[in-house]
């Protein structure tokens, strides 16, 4: 399979540029990574900016080698990344995309892509998480409309969403993984309360929602009835196998700054720390030509991305957790600072080996999906 750019992508990636150079010296002062609201603000105005200038679409609607050009570019430009609505970006639009009626592409896809909408994930429950199918939630039909009950956590970015992407049970006596379904569900409803929750690092992206007989049209529900846990892998598998992409990029720039910095205080002189270096960069590097692969595979299939998505959150989780180890080691003290955006980005790495599907779990679908191992009992 053929990973290299084509003429006619490399035309593309120097219009980018240049037009990155323009844009990113008009942007406002960068908001406080802990005031959600106003990195919400932020992250929409840039959206918007990607918009006007035709680059609102480059998330689902552009070639999969474009996206990739379009995620190098900016990080090496030190551009903003999808922020408090990576949710809608990278996972609901993609799903609604790839799984929705005309109907609703036209009513959801434009106003995430405007940066007119945020949205967020209303999966996990305090009992279902890792093992996602054992979800309580349940949405009842009355009419033209589902009664729907229960609770959801860590849900990200639920305070300054307007939309969640709502896992549901629409029949408690059909096996676990049937009876569910996909919903669209309005963060304005009445019924809904929003509680934050505070991480290790003092922030509160994520939030326990809970659901008191909201009611959700059911002209929001996306795929079949009971059909949800097939569009949920659809989700899932854009959550780990494309989602990540751009902090690949970001985390070798890290790296890049991580050997910057350990050559300005002599730590580079250290050969320990600097094959510990070395063989991240090689790791990333690696993690990049596997996203490559995963979304050549993608458009020569015409498929949303698969198993290869798993083969990569698997080694990803635990390759950022070992860059900011490294980060550690290479800071000394100031990597106790909670002012410091690398503490910050260190803290939050040990989520990415339970977040969007723990280790173990990737370790399973790898062993059944890719090298045909029997299930475990």
């Amino acid at each position: 399979m053929d990973l290299a750019y084509s003429e006619e992508e490399e035309e593309f990636r120097a219009r980018l540029r240049e037009w990155l150079a323009a844009a990113l010296p008009g942007l406002p002062p960068t908001p406080d990574p802990l005031d959600w609201p106003a990195r919400r603000a932020y992250d929409c105005g840039w959206q918007r900016r990607l918009y006007d200038a035709g680059y609102g679409h480059v998330h689902w609607d552009a070639s999969p080698t474009r996206r990739l050009i379009f995620l190098e570019e900016t990080a090496r430009a030190d551009a903003p990344y999808v922020g408090a609505n990576f949710v809608g970006l990278l996972h609901a639009g993609p799903t609604i995309a790839a799984e929705g009626t005309p109907e609703q592409r036209a009513r959801w896809l434009e106003p995430v892509l405007r940066g007119d909408e945020v949205w967020c994930q209303g999966f996990s429950e305090p009992e279902a998480g890792s093992d996602l199918a054992a979800l309580r939630t349940t949405a009842v039909r009355d009419g033209d409309a589902y009664v729907v009950t229960g609770r959801k956590i860590w849900t990200s970015h639920a305070e300054v969403a307007d939309w969640c992407e709502l896992l549901v049970r629409t029949d408690p006596a059909a096996p676990r993984h049937r009876g569910i379904s996909w919903l669209a569900l309005p963060m304005d409803a009445p019924g809904i309360t929003v509680r934050p929750l505070r991480t290790l690092a003092g922030s509160a992206e994520f939030a326990e929602v809970f659901l008191d007989e909201v009611r959700v049209p059911v002209a929001n529900r996306v795929g079949a009835e009971n059909d949800g846990w097939r569009v949920t892998m659809v989700t899932l598998s854009f959550e780990r196998g494309t989602a990540f992409a751009g902090e690949v990029v970001a985390c070798r720039r890290v790296l890049g700054d991580l050997a910057r910095a350990a050559r300005a205080d002599g730590r580079w002189d250290d050969p320990a720390l600097r094959r510990r270096l070395g063989r991240l960069g090689a790791e990333f590097q690696a993690l990049w030509r596997l996203v490559q692969w995963n979304v050549s595979a993608a458009q020569a299939t015409g498929q949303v991305p698969g198993a290869g998505g798993s083969v990569f959150k698997l080694r990803y989780s635990h390759a950022r957790q070992e860059l900011y180890d490294a980060a550690a080691a290479v800071l000394g003290p100031d990597a106790l600072d909670l002012g410091r955006a690398w503490t910050l980005d260190r803290l939050s790495s040990l989520s990415y080996t339970i977040a969007a599907g723990t280790s173990q779990i990737q370790q399973n679908i790898v062993a059944e999906r890719v090298l045909g191992l029997p299930k475990g009992r």
